[in-house]
């Protein structure tokens, strides 16, 4: 293919040309180096050369001037060749009736919120790299329910059933969308799927949200621990990990869409409502919040088992998709390596991710938050003891006694 630049006559000056070549040039060359991927450039035809006389001054005593107008024609084949997106980026932005979840243009989600990269830096990675998981891990993660045992656990227990239901009705799911009530937390499967859109949505109000326990709980232990002059035995780093890891499941989901007005106020809300509840229900009973999260990763665990359900059945088009592009944010946050880097995949690591938390506040809740060690970062005196927790597959928790003692 050969570029081609028609200039029009209007255009008076050599060195006009010249610059519009150097610039034009690198973008050409560029665009010709990328291989497999078919691209086009369509543009409308060069229009008609201006008569001689656009160049003339209207006055006959006034010098003329000079006019820069120009327009450039890339010669192609016949036929249309499409650009090929980013398969992230070429969907419609999430939406539910009524409702302003998404309000970017297609071509602005990229750079919702690109790298900061300055003179010196390139880039900044994760303060807390990721673990990872072994394949049979993932596989192994269903869903679980802790009965409870306590009028608290009770408690913690109703008001996250609250919270579903209302996080059902704000995003707009049918009942005939709606999976066993009789079994809330185990029943993954419904008579009409959810769109892409709707799990989308779904994922960004429940990441945003689940960010926050473990900032609240990390920082009421890190003063108390001040205030007291103590140690606090590993607790701290463990909740502070655990909300990173949340937002960097919000900042995944967000590289693939950005929610609107609707679901930014419903966030803004939620959020103020949810620390300052949580912030004063801590100082009341850790024990009961803790709790709480655990309930709350289950319902994590069972939205994310029904969206792998669907995928892998093929109710999800563009997430079945092999050739579905997952954000490069994932890529290297997860480690996911070569032939693992598909929709699914992506979920079955977010998933583990919520077992962990599932099974860490469910033991948290069993201990002694007082003089406890955090058992899930502690050295054993001997690992053939089997004390060592793994909370990935332990969905309702370690008693105090099995990692204590």
């Amino acid at each position: 293919m050969s570029l081609t630049s028609a200039i029009a006559t209007n255009t008076c000056s050599v060195p006009s040309a010249a610059q519009l070549g150097r610039v034009v040039a690198p973008l050409y060359h560029a665009r010709t180096a990328i291989t497999g991927h078919r691209a086009a450039l369509i543009t409308a035809p060069a229009p008609a050369p201006a008569p001689a006389e656009a160049c003339a001054p209207s006055n006959p005593g006034q010098s003329p001037r000079p006019r820069y107008h120009s327009t450039i024609n890339l010669a192609r084949p016949a036929g249309t060749f499409p650009i090929r997106l980013n398969n992230i980026f070429a969907q419609k932005a999430p939406s539910a009736p009524g409702r302003y979840f998404s309000t970017t243009s297609v071509s602005r989600l990229r750079d919702f919120f690109p790298s900061h990269e300055t003179k010196y830096i390139r880039q900044t990675p994760p303060a807390w790299p990721h673990h990872g998981y072994s394949e049979d891990e993932m596989h192994k993660v269903a869903p679980a329910h802790r009965e409870p045992k306590s009028f608290g656990d009770w408690a913690a227990w109703k008001l996250i059933r609250f919270c579903r239901w209302g996080m059902d009705k704000a995003t707009g799911l049918k009942p005939d969308q709606q999976s066993d009530k009789s079994k809330p937390t185990t029943a993954v499967v419904a008579s009409k799927p959810l769109t892409e859109a709707q799990w989308l949505v779904r994922f960004v109000f429940l990441e945003s949200i689940a960010g926050v326990p473990g900032m609240v709980a990390g920082m009421l232990r890190h003063l108390r621990s001040l205030r007291r002059m103590k140690r606090d035995n590993g607790w701290i780093e463990t909740l502070l990990e655990e909300s990173f890891n949340e937002r960097m499941h919000l900042l995944t989901f967000m590289k693939m869409c950005e929610p609107g007005w609707f679901m930014k106020t419903m966030i803004i809300g939620a959020q103020g409502v949810f620390f300052n509840a949580l912030f004063f229900s801590y100082l009341i009973s850790p024990k009961i919040c803790h709790r709480f999260v655990g309930y709350l990763e289950e319902e994590a665990v069972h939205t994310y088992t029904r969206c792998i359900g669907e995928i892998e059945q093929g109710l999800l088009p563009k997430w079945s998709d092999p050739n579905f592009e997952i954000p490069e944010l994932a890529v290297q946050y997860w480690h996911m390596p070569e032939g693992k880097r598909t929709m699914r995949d992506l979920i079955y690591y977010i998933r583990a991710d919520e077992a962990v938390h599932r099974g860490v506040n469910h033991t948290l809740g069993n201990l002694n938050y007082k003089e406890d060690p955090n058992p899930f970062v502690s050295d054993y005196k001997t690992e053939a003891t089997g004390h060592k927790p793994n909370a990935v597959t332990k969905g309702t928790g370690y008693e105090r006694e099995e990692v204590i003692g």
